[in-house]
């Protein structure tokens, strides 16, 4: 019994790569650390960019700002244990450095959300009040804003945390995935998983699932405005601001809902299916959204540009 009550209190958990691929794991690593990269290097480019361009500081770049920095901390905090088991094999993390890893990953991935619904309301406003823009979304807006959006993400997650604590695991538990998720630390449990399960469910409907409801309201009031529009030029413009936050959109949800779907209804999928989805899903949004709004902003796009020019002279 006291073996048990040790190893409840300090539990081992072995994270998960693509089995069966482990001699590839060198070679799987470089995509990877390609993506990361990428990541990184975009996300920080566009900041770099709307902080040294006045002509940017608009509530829509702020929004962006955000964005890309909650990209910045998602991609960093799935890093670590990611290239410990591809690069040097190692599977092995502590409890605490588990349940930490997931309180951010969940945190950042509940603000990604709730960031991409402010930047659905920021296009609501402008083109529903494009007289009254700059009135309705003050830079003290914005800010109120975006402390509500972490606080949010906050709060919501760390019960959770708090409840997986008080569970009892097996001495070595073996995970899916190479870094930690909350649905994937209940499954190890030895304990009753009911209250985590549920408390897990209504984290889930509460941010995501919220804010999925109120990014369809929005288009579906953008759609009802632009459609009143007489000039079809008027239209196209109008509609054409949105493409790069419906990208970022179906980037976020799409990789979300392909990950539930597989964890629900692929059970006889292999492992290698499961991990990818997950790997997709933390990796990708961080990866394609400063492409897309790179690619379809001309703001943004025009002084990525100039800069290069600068450079090049």
């Amino acid at each position: 019994m006291s073996v048990f009550n040790s190893s409840a209190l300090y539990p081992r958990f072995l994270l998960t790569g693509f089995s069966g691929l482990e001699s590839r794991y060198g070679l799987i690593s470089l995509p990877i650390f390609l993506v990361y990269a990428t990541s990184v290097a975009g996300n920080i480019t566009i900041l770099f960019i709307i902080q040294n361009e006045p002509s940017l500081h608009q509530p829509m770049y702020y929004f962006l700002s955000m964005l890309a920095l909650t990209d910045l901390g998602l991609s960093t905090t799935t890093f670590p244990t990611m290239f410990s088991v591809f690069w040097f094999h190692a599977q092995e993390i502590s409890f605490n450095a588990c349940l930490i890893q997931m309180y951010f990953i969940h945190v950042f991935s509940i603000i990604e959300s709730a960031v991409l619904l402010a930047m659905a309301f920021d296009r609501v406003v402008a083109i529903r009040e494009p007289l009254h823009y700059s009135a309705i979304l003050t830079n003290g807006v914005i800010i109120g804003i975006g402390l509500a959006i972490v606080v949010r993400a906050l709060v919501l997650v760390f019960p959770a945390s708090f409840l997986l604590k008080r569970l009892q695991y097996h001495p070595v538990n073996i995970l899916s995935y190479p870094f930690c998720l909350h649905q994937d630390l209940i499954k190890t449990t030895v304990s009753s998983r009911r209250v985590s399960s549920i408390y897990g469910l209504m984290v889930v409907i509460c941010s995501m699932g919220l804010d999925s409801v109120l990014l369809l309201l929005s288009y579906i009031l953008i759609l009802g405005t632009v459609l009143s529009i007489a000039s079809k030029t008027e239209r196209v413009k109008a509609l054409n601001t949105c493409i790069s936050h419906i990208c970022a959109v179906l980037t976020f949800y799409t990789p979300m809902i392909g990950l539930s779907m597989i964890r629900r209804y692929g059970q006889n999928a292999s492992p290698i299916v499961h991990v990818l989805m997950a790997n997709v899903y933390l990796l990708v949004p961080p990866l394609m959204n400063p492409i897309v709004y790179s690619v379809k902003t001309k703001q943004i796009r025009d002084r990525i540009l100039k800069k290069f020019k600068q450079q090049k002279v």
